[in-house]
Parts: structure tokens; C-alpha cells; sequence
């Protein structure tokens, strides 16, 4: 009895556990993104084969023909299709958050006492691990195939960070289109629609003068375009302030016009 009547007194004097930091609530939800990797394997190899496919038949296709040899052909190209990777890889954001969304989770999240954007940096983390994973792969496929970035390890490093600060600004795009679309393939259908003009009218597999005039007026002020000159520059040593700053101009425009957005959207969902 007399531990019957002293369990409660004990517990009404238990000190509370600290309240997790929005650092921890952020990291626990990263966690959460880096466990989908193995309990949802279909992504992995939607994030590994396509950028492949891409590069081998890009090189071996039309590298003869677009640029006369296919090693000329893969220093050219190698660095765009890293950037059309990160920029494809960030329709996922999108998708992950409208799933989440359906199954009613985030009305569980916003119960807890936690961090209220904790779910949104999850998803953030879970965008960096994937952008990593890829082009890390598709480096990989490209020094074996010859691909030699002039400029070293300390190019690629800052072409690796100019991809994350650009999938982290693009990304943003599809976070809206996943609170404000509760269909995943619907956000994916949406997103490559307003995702392939911009890829595909860049500089990432042609140069824009070997365009018409009229198209090439356009290229040449395309952000794509802007992003894959100045990782190619990183990559060879020849970069310029002003083509990082171009490069980082869009990342960071979107991630300023879009942030209040989101966040808005969240709390009247």
C-alpha cells in the first residue's frame, strides 16, 4: 500500500525531461527521411538509374555527334546533367510531402510539442542526402569513363555545394505543389511539366549558339543555364564570381518569395 500511496507524490516531483531543440526536432525528422531509403527501396533506384541511363546514353548516343568524340562530349556534359538531377530529384519533395500529407500525418506532427517547421527541415535533409547520393554516383560513372575535372577536390566540393544550395531553392517549388496537391503522381505530373521546358531549352546537353536565334534568346537567360556554366566552371578552374552569383540568383529568389509561402500554407491547412 505504502508504495501505492507514494508512486504518485514520487512522479508529481520527477523532474520533466528538456524540451528537444529545434536542432534535434530537425534532425529527428531527417532521420525519419534517411529511414524511407530502406523501408521504401523504389527510391533508391529511381535516384540511381535514371541519372545513369542519362549519362551512358547521353554520352555514347550523341557525345560522337555533338561533339566529335564522346571524352569531349562527357567534359562538356558531365557537369549539366549533375544539375538536371539535383533539379529533377527535387520533385520528390513534393511527392514525399503530398504522401505524408494524405495519410494525415502532419495532423499528428502539428499534436506534438515540437518544433513546428521540424517536418518540412526532415524533408530538407532527406533532399540532401538525396542530391548527394546522385551526384556522387554520377561522378563516379563519369571518372570511369574519362571525365577529369580540371580544377580538383576543391572544385568538386564547390560544385557539390552550389548542387545542394540549388536543390534546397528549387525545392521549394514542389514543397507548394505538395500542400497545396494531395495526389502524389498528380505533384510529379505537375512538376516535370514545369521542370522539362527549363531543362531541356538549357545549355546542360547543347551549346545555345549552336541554336536558332530566337531559342538561343532564350538559353542564354534560362537559370538552368546559369547553374550548369558555373559548375562547369567550378569543375575546371575557370568559374567567375559573377557566373556563381547567376547560378545562386534563382536558388535564392525562390527560397525567399517561397519560404513565407509554405510556411502559410501549412498552418492554414
Amino acid at each position: 500500500m505504502s508504495s501505492v500511496e507514494t508512486g504518485p507524490a514520487l512522479l508529481s516531483h520527477a523532474a520533466r525531461p528538456p524540451r528537444p531543440s529545434a536542432l534535434a526536432n530537425a534532425l529527428t525528422f531527417g532521420w525519419r527521411a534517411v529511414l524511407k531509403f530502406k523501408h521504401v527501396p523504389e527510391q533508391l533506384f529511381d535516384l540511381i538509374m535514371t541519372p545513369l541511363m542519362f549519362t551512358l546514353l547521353f554520352t555514347f548516343v550523341f557525345g560522337g555527334a555533338l561533339a566529335g568524340s564522346t571524352s569531349d562530349y562527357l567534359q562538356f556534359f558531365l557537369p549539366g546533367i549533375l544539375v538536371q538531377t539535383v533539379v529533377f530529384n527535387s520533385v520528390y519533395s513534393g511527392m514525399g510531402l503530398s504522401t505524408d500529407l494524405s495519410k494525415g500525418l502532419f495532423d499528428r506532427f502539428r499534436s506534438l510539442p515540437i518544433w513546428s517547421l521540424s517536418p518540412f527541415a526532415g524533408l530538407m535533409v532527406g533532399d540532401v542526402l538525396r542530391h548527394t547520393i546522385a551526384g556522387l554516383i554520377i561522378l563516379s560513372v563519369g571518372l570511369a569513363l574519362g571525365y577529369r575535372p580540371e580544377a580538383g577536390i576543391v572544385g568538386v566540393l564547390f560544385s557539390f555545394f552550389l548542387l545542394i544550395v540549388i536543390g534546397f531553392g528549387v525545392g521549394w517549388i514542389f514543397i507548394v505543389l505538395g500542400l497545396l496537391i494531395r495526389t502524389p503522381m498528380t505533384v510529379m505530373t505537375i512538376g516535370f511539366t514545369f521542370i522539362f521546358p527549363l531543362v531541356f531549352a538549357s545549355n546542360i546537353m547543347v551549346r545555345p549558339e549552336t541554336m536558332p536565334e530566337w531559342l538561343e534568346a532564350i538559353v542564354v537567360r534560362n537559370p538552368v543555364t546559369h547553374m550548369a556554366t558555373a559548375l562547369r566552371g567550378l569543375m575546371s578552374g575557370t568559374a567567375t564570381a559573377g557566373d556563381v552569383v547567376l547560378a545562386l540568383t534563382a536558388p535564392v529568389l525562390l527560397t525567399i518569395a517561397l519560404s513565407p509561402l509554405v510556411l502559410w500554407l501549412y498552418r492554414r491547412n
